[in-house]
C-alpha cells in the first residue's frame, strides 16, 4: 500500500501529474486512486489502511450508487413489513429530495461535506427545516442500510446529525413552529363546550372521546369494542388504523397505553354502542358498513360542522381547528391546568403517560410552557434578601 507521484504526456504531448493511492484490499484485490493533491492522497491512504485492516473497505470500484443503495433500502423495509405510510414517506424522500440531487453519486463518495452540501440544496430549494432534518434522517437510514449489506463503511449523515450544526437546525425549527397558544392552536374550555354541543349524532361519543382521553385520531379509528373497560371506565390501546386505514400496532411501545375517562364519555358510549354500526373489527367508531372511518369524515362532517353550527370560526366563517390534534393538544393542556384542581393539574409523568409519549422530553418539548410555575420574582427577591443579609 502506498502514496505515489504519476508522471505522463496526453496524446497532445502535455505533461499531467497526479497522485496516486495503490492498494490491495482484504481480499488480495489491487486498486488505484487518483488525486490531484498529495494532501487528499494522504488523506485517503489513512482511511483505506485502517478499512482493509478492520476487514469493511469497500473500493470505489464495487461501490453502487445513492439511487440503487435507496431501491434496496425499500425493498427491505416492504419485506420486512413497515407500514404502508412508513414506506411510502420513505419513497417520497428517496425520489423527490434524495435522488434529484445527490443520486448519481457513489456510496463511496457520500462523506459529512456531501450531506452537508444536500441539506443546503435541499433549503435553496424550498424544502422546510421540518422536510430536511426528516429526509437527513431518511438517508441515514439508507445508508446504515448500504452498511449492513457491505456497500460502504462510513454513515456520514448520522454522523452529521450528532454534530453541532444538527442541533442548530432543531432549534431554528423550534423557532419556526413556537410555542402552541390558547385559542390559536389549542381550543379554549369555552370553544369546547360549543364544539360538544355542535356535534349531532355519531359525531358527538366521537368527538368527546378525543377530547377527554388524547386519543390520537389513527388510534381512535382503531379502537375496538373489546378495548374499551366499562368497569373501570378504561380505554386500552393496543392498535390503530393508518391513513390507508390499515390496522396495525401502536406507533411507538409507549403508544400502547390505558387512559381513563369520566362518566359523561362512559354515558355517550354506552348510548352510542347500541347504534353502533357492527362489523368484523369491532371498531367503536367505523363507517355505516363497519370498516375503519376515514380521517377526512371525521374531520369535514364531524369536526368542521360541529364548529360552524356554534360560531367557533375564523373571520372568513371557516371552521377554526381543521384537525383533530387540536383535541389532543386541548386535553394534554387540560390535564396540565384543569379547572377543578385549581389549576393544578396532573405530574408531567402522568401526563406523557396519558398521551403516549416516548419520552418525558418530548412531553416537555411540546408542552413544557403550560405547566404551572411559581412566583419567580418572589423567588429571586428572597434569595436576594438571603444573601444580602
Amino acid at each position: 500500500m502506498s502514496v505515489r507521484k504519476r508522471r505522463w504526456k496526453t496524446s497532445r504531448g502535455e505533461e499531467k501529474e497526479a497522485w496516486i493511492v495503490d492498494y490491495a484490499d482484504q481480499q488480495g484485490e489491487r486498486h488505484i486512486e487518483t488525486f490531484e493533491r498529495k494532501k487528499d492522497a494522504d488523506t485517503r491512504h489513512a482511511e483505506v489502511r485502517v478499512d482493509v485492516k478492520s476487514g469493511v473497505h469497500v473500493a470505489p470500484s464495487k461501490s453502487v450508487t445513492v439511487r440503487e443503495a435507496g431501491a434496496l433500502w425499500i425493498q427491505a423495509a416492504e419485506a420486512n413489513g413497515l407500514e404502508r405510510s412508513t414506506i411510502e414517506q420513505y419513497k417520497q424522500h428517496v425520489e423527490q429530495h434524495i435522488v434529484p440531487f445527490i443520486g448519481a453519486l457513489k456510496l463511496s463518495d457520500i462523506g459529512a461535506r456531501t450531506v452537508r452540501e444536500l441539506q443546503d440544496k435541499l433549503q435553496a430549494n424550498g424544502r422546510s427545516v421540518a422536510m430536511r432534518r426528516k429526509v437527513i434522517g431518511s438517508l441515514g437510514s439508507l445508508l446504515g442500510d448500504a452498511q449492513e449489506r457491505g456497500l460502504t463503511v462510513r454513515n456520514a449523515a448520522r454522523d452529521l446529525r450528532r454534530s453541532k450544526h444538527r442541533g442548530k437546525e432543531r432549534n431554528a425549527e423550534r423557532r419556526q413552529k413556537g410555542k402552541l397558544k390558547s385559542g390559536v392552536d389549542i381550543p379554549t374550555p369555552a370553544e369546547i363546550k360549543k364544539i360538544v354541543a355542535g356535534a349531532k349524532g355519531r359525531w358527538q361519543p366521537l368527538l368527546m372521546t378525543l377530547i377527554f382521553t388524547g386519543l390520537r385520531a389513527s388510534e381512535l379509528r382503531g379502537l375496538r369494542w373489546q378495548d374499551v373497560d366499562f368497569k373501570k371506565n378504561e380505554i386500552h390501546v393496543h392498535q390503530r388504523a393508518d391513513r390507508y386505514n390499515q390496522i396495525g400496532r401502536p406507533k411507538s411501545p409507549a403508544a400502547e397505553r390505558s387512559v381513563p375517562f369520566g362518566s359523561s364519555v362512559a354515558k355517550a358510549l354506552k348510548e352510542w354502542k347500541l347504534k353502533c354500526p357492527k362489523g368484523d373489527k369491532g371498531l367503536v367508531f367505523p363507517n355505516g358498513v363497519g370498516e375503519v372511518e376515514s380521517l377526512a369524515n371525521i374531520i369535514n362532517r364531524g369536526l368542521k360542522p360541529a364548529q360552524v353550527s356554534e360560531g367557533v370560526v375564523r373571520k372568513d366563517g371557516e371552521a377554526k381547528y381543521t384537525g383533530l390534534h387540536a383535541l389532543r393538544h386541548f386535553y394534554a393542556s387540560w390535564c396540565i391546568n384543569r379547572p377543578a384542581d385549581g389549576g393544578l393539574g396532573l405530574p408531567p409523568k402522568i401526563v406523557q403517560e396519558r398521551l403516549g409519549h416516548s419520552s418525558i422530553t418530548m412531553t416537555y418539548d411540546r408542552y413544557g410552557h403550560l405547566f404551572p410555575r411559581g412566583d419567580d420574582s418572589k423567588e429571586i427577591d428572597e434569595a436576594e434578601r438571603a444573601l444580602l443579609a
